[in-house]
């Protein structure tokens, strides 16, 4: 197994991440459905994952460890993007739809500067998990066990209001409704909540490693996107085009983003 300096790391997860979104650019532009683009970047983890555990000159059960942690829930996130995205392939998720004529005749282009970017915050937020990799102490230290702990209840959690709003969505007789049941009943985003809690896992147990603290980058861009720009703000901006009046009451009665937190 090869001992690889940090940049040879990056070098390659840049690469592979970057090969991998251009390709499905191209599947992305032949179908005209960017939506696919999700599902890569779920799946752009476990890759960076299995170089960091190939190359990193870590202690090989922390780097089993925190690869599998990683895998486990990049496949989980996007086995589940891939289930909903195949069900209408041909049909462009309304956000990107918005995007794409927002860009007019320049969309292809700015598609494919998009997709680079998704690979480039690939390997920007796997920060923790090259932190982690590269810990050569030979123990696994009670934080790093908390850390994975953390893991598990927001991966848990993920998965609970993902079938949740599933459920909900195959029913006939909601269809036009705002799913309130459940966690949904508690946050209008959980399945938000507990992503951004999983990465609050990852830099808890980063704390274990040397310059472990450096790892708050990753949950703290993810809280930047979630509520600022790709996650929480466009989904809403759809939900209000889609069922309008339903979802504005439904704003006014449940909390945004916390789970344990509900109004009225």
């Amino acid at each position: 197994m090869n001992n690889t300096s940090l940049l040879g790391l990056i070098i390659y997860s840049v690469i592979a991440c970057c090969v991998i979104m251009a390709l499905v650019w191209v599947w992305a532009y032949k179908i005209k459905n960017a939506g696919v683009v999700d599902i890569f970047w779920s799946y752009n983890f476990p890759v960076i994952a299995i170089i960091l555990y190939l190359f990193a000159p870590g202690y090989e059960p922390r780097k089993l460890l925190i690869c599998g942690m990683v895998v486990a829930a990049g496949f989980r996130l996007g086995t589940h993007l891939a289930l909903r995205v195949l069900k209408h392939l041909r049909e462009e998720e309304p956000r990107y739809a918005h995007i794409r004529k927002e860009w007019g005749k320049n969309a292809e282009p700015k598609m494919f500067g998009f997709f680079q970017m998704q690979a480039i915050s690939n390997v920007l937020l796997a920060i923790p998990f090259f932190i982690i990799a590269l810990n050569t102490t030979p123990c696994i230290s009670w934080i790093e066990y908390t850390g994975f702990l953390l893991w598990l209840i927001s991966v848990i959690g993920e998965a609970i209001a993902d079938q949740q709003l599933a459920n909900f969505k195959k029913d006939p007789a909601n269809k036009g409704k705002v799913c309130d049941t459940g966690l949904w009943g508690y946050s209008r985003h959980p399945n938000y909540f507990f992503e951004w809690l999983m990465w609050v896992s990852y830099f808890v147990f980063a704390l274990g490693s040397p310059c472990g603290y450096l790892a708050v980058i990753s949950p703290a861009i993810i809280l930047y996107l979630l509520t600022k720009v790709t996650g929480i703000p466009t989904t809403e901006a759809q939900s209000l085009r889609s069922k309008g009046e339903a979802f504005k009451k439904y704003q006014q009665k449940v909390s945004v983003f916390v789970p344990w937190f509900k109004k009225g």
